[in-house]
């Protein structure tokens, strides 16, 4: 009798623990702590200002959209954890980079040969120099994951009369360990175009130095690391330079990191797979109109033309990853991108 009794008591001794712990807990069921919580999104600023729009992360740096007086050009390209992965020059001048080719600015959208006009080089002068000019800034969005910004540029000839309307966006994100950055541009004939075929074009950036392929003719610091692979598996400049491909990707060691560069181009871009104007001293370009260059053939012709009013419309995606394309998974991320949406 006894025994039970003292059973009795020990049962409505635990219902009338459990019934206090629910009160306390609003009815709830008590919290089991993760030890960790989730990491915040990362918070995006983008500000238009007199000569650029400058995006920010978190209340760093990301980059700017400086419009230049030739061309617009991002400035500079940086990874997750801050170390600058394109040329700085000739925007500043840093120690062991070569002075060679100053129309190599930051990440930039051009092209040699537009009716005639070159839109690439800033040595060009007189009659044949062509600029690409701000109109109008369309929007600048900041925000919880994501950056936007979006502008109007005009391609005028040296009477300042336009040979093309750009609309050009950007979209910037963060995901871990990463920096991506997605180019949609939208060229608009103001008058009949040709895009004339040259290797001097199109879609480009000038990487730091360090991811440079080696040479012996380079500085010696900083130490040229690079390594260049394309979709294929193909490797180094005399591979990849003037081959088609879905992406290309350029790895090196950055102040002892080892970090990447890569590039690309849409399904739905012109003439995809794009041909690479990929040099191993730094230039990284996607170009669609260069055969005769790449071919060494002077019967090929890439040129293309569009009537008034005709639009021509690219896309790419930058990824600046740790590691190389192997470690980033840059061919699965490639797929990603390529899925129909």
């Amino acid at each position: 009798m006894l025994r039970c009794s003292m059973r009795l008591f020990l049962a409505v001794l635990l219902l009338a623990s459990a019934a206090l712990a629910a009160a306390g807990s609003g009815g709830r069921a008590p919290r089991r702590c993760s030890g960790r919580e989730p990491a915040p999104a990362p918070a995006f600023t983008v500000t238009s200002k007199a000569d650029r729009i400058s995006v920010s992360l978190d209340g760093a740096p990301y980059t700017d959209l400086i419009y230049g007086a030739h061309k617009p050009y991002l400035h500079p390209l940086r990874s997750a954890s801050g170390k600058i992965v394109s040329r700085r020059y000739p925007m500043e001048t840093v120690a062991g980079e070569t002075h060679d080719h100053p129309h190599h600015r930051g990440l930039w959208f051009s092209h040699g040969a537009v009716s005639g006009y070159d839109f690439w080089g800033e040595e060009a002068s007189g009659a044949k120099a062509g600029r690409i000019v701000l109109r109008k800034v369309l929007e600048t969005a900041g925000g919880t994951g994501e950056g936007r910004l979006a502008a109007e540029f005009a391609w005028v000839d040296p009477s300042g009369q336009p040979l093309l309307v750009e609309t050009r966006r950007m979209v910037f994100t963060a995901p871990e360990g990463l920096r991506i950055i997605d180019v949609d541009v939208d060229l608009a004939a103001a008058t009949a175009v040709t895009f004339g075929d040259t290797k001097e074009g199109t879609f480009a950036i000038r990487v730091a130095p360090e991811l440079e392929e080696p040479d012996p003719k380079a500085p010696a610091s900083p130490k040229r690391t690079g390594f260049m692979i394309n979709a294929e598996g193909a490797t180094g400049e005399k591979n990849i330079w003037g081959k088609r491909s879905d992406w290309v990707d350029y790895s090196g060691y950055i102040g002892g990191e080892h970090l990447g560069i890569a590039i690309f181009d849409h399904p739905g871009n012109p003439r995809h797979p794009t041909w690479w104007h990929a040099r191993g001293y730094g230039l990284f370009a996607a170009n669609i109109f260069g055969l005769h260059d790449f071919a060494n053939d002077a019967s090929k012709d890439a040129s293309l033309r569009l009537a008034p009013g005709e639009h021509l419309r690219f896309r790419y995606r930058v990824i600046v990853h740790p590691g190389d394309a192997a470690a980033a998974r840059i061919a699965g991320a490639y797929s990603e991108y390529a899925r129909p949406k």
